[in-house]
């Protein structure tokens, strides 16, 4: 959608407007079967006005959409066995059915989330649900990009708004294909009292993030999530994602200026516990690529590891290139579009590249440098994207506790090892498909073995409760 967000008197209604523009637009492309009849197809090259570049034929069924009238078949002999996600060990229920609370749990340790292994809705959600009733609240800051139709986020925020707190709600109103519903979200958020933003004129906001600011008596004390996913109840149970839970006070100062920022109140750009798109996401990893080869050349132990949607951004990858012919071990687990190209004699022999496809859409970002035996990991918003690292206001969180960053090392090394089902990335651009091991004997599945792992966590908390 192409709006003018500097001569917009009202954004809201300059975007409903070209979102009713939009249904009669003309069209960019022109999907068709292989074996479409040479005259229905001139037929409809004629009619639509498209060139013949803007044709794209393809071999398969042309909307999938179609496959859920499947997927809700009764055949549960073709179905993954049910699974329900648990609650975090660290924010389950003690002695009684009653939630815990949040702040309380928070202010003795962070919680590292992952979705949807971890229940969404008894973390990020019980999260903004209880600060919007809690009366020592004060306010709540909240990025939103993408959220459900029933979104019980929305309704919190609004509850906490009437409440009287200080509620300040940062909308990307124009996320594709959910401008309306955002929209929608937006007009019901202000006529809450919530104070509605969208952003920095010209850029995307796409990092997920959420401020509580608690009076506690003895002082204020803020509390605050990074996401890797969208704040939507629905999406979180079929896309692995990431979160970190925390009171640390750096991260939480970082997310109270960075709000300022987006909102107007402040400009900053530097930011400790954060890497911050378009600033210095990109710059960030490239100075932390540098250093492992620096590690590397000193002798120290050296390796980077990462897991993204996308990798397609050039000075990224020059940079991974040039780790590789240093000798650092580079292993990457890409679900989409990767541009690099690994196993190439001379430039990249040092770098893997594997792809994990299965019950859940892989969608967490991880950044995990091992720093010459001192590792630091960062999770977010971004992948390696010009779009993400240029146009977009993204997010990466340095984890704080050492804990956890052997925790995602853990996870990396089983999403990444050779005994896991995943497809593998060759030298000439093929994706070759290991799901069997020599002996003919089915590999490990990465997402059923953590539906198992954290089955056994709970239990094991559950019992040490007991």
């Amino acid at each position: 959608l192409e709006v003018e967000e500097d001569d917009a008197e009202n954004l809201l209604k300059a975007l409903e407007k070209e979102l009713q523009r939009r249904r009669f637009g003309s069209p960019v492309r022109l999907e068709v079967e292989e074996s479409i009849d040479a005259h229905v197809l001139e037929l409809l090259v004629s009619e639509l006005d498209v060139s013949d570049s803007e044709v794209f034929h393809l071999p398969g069924p042309l909307d999938l959409t179609g496959l859920e009238a499947i997927v809700r078949l009764d055949r549960p002999e073709l179905k993954y066995p049910a699974f329900v996600p648990q609650t975090h060990s660290h924010l389950a229920e003690v002695e009684s059915a009653s939630p815990v609370d949040m702040f309380s749990a928070l202010s003795r340790r962070d919680v590292l989330l992952h979705h949807p292994y971890d229940s969404f809705a008894t973390s990020v959600q019980r999260f903004i649900e209880q600060a919007a009733a809690d009366p020592h609240v004060l306010a709540i800051k909240q990025t939103l990009y993408r959220t459900s139709g029933d979104s019980p986020i929305i309704d919190a925020l609004v509850d906490a708004a009437e409440s009287g707190k200080q509620v300040l709600v940062l909308i990307e109103i124009k996320a594709r294909f959910d401008e309306h519903a955002n929209i929608r979200w937006a007009r019901k958020l202000e006529q809450a009292g919530c104070h509605v933003v969208y952003g920095l004129v010209g850029l995307k906001t796409h990092c997920k993030l959420a401020l509580v600011v608690r009076d506690e008596g003895i002082g204020i004390r803020r509390y605050a999530h990074v996401g890797t996913g969208n704040y939507n109840p629905k999406t979180a149970r079929r896309y692995e994602d990431l979160g970190l839970l925390t009171a640390d006070e750096g991260v939480a100062a970082d997310i109270g200026n960075l709000f300022n920022n987006l909102s107007g109140f402040a400009r900053q750009r530097e930011y400790p516990n954060l890497l911050v798109a378009p600033e210095s996401v990109r710059a960030g990893l490239l100075a932390r690529i540098q250093r492992e080869i620096e590690h590397r050349q000193a002798g120290r132990t050296a390796r980077i590891r990462m897991k993204a949607n996308s990798l397609v951004d050039e000075s990224t990858i020059d940079a991974l290139y040039r780790a590789s012919q240093a000798g650092v071990q580079v292993d990457l687990c890409v679900r989409g579009i990767c541009a690099l190209r690994p196993g190439v004699p001379g430039l990249s022999d040092h770098i893997t590249v594997r792809s994990v496809l299965g019950r859940f859409l892989e969608h967490s970002r991880i950044f995990w440098f091992d720093n010459g035996g001192e590792p630091q990991a960062w999770i977010g918003s971004a992948d390696l994207m010009h779009r993400n690292l240029d146009r977009r206001v993204e997010v990466l969180v340095r984890i704080p506790s050492p804990g956890h960053v052997a925790e995602l090392g853990q996870l990396l090394d089983l999403g990444l090892d050779d005994g896991t089902s995943s497809w593998w990335l060759g030298p000439e651009g093929e994706w070759e498909r290991h799901d069997r091991s020599a002996d003919g004997e089915p590999l490990v599945d990465l997402q059923g073995a953590l539906i198992a792992r954290h089955r056994r966590r709970r239990d094991n908390a559950a019992a040490v409760r007991r």
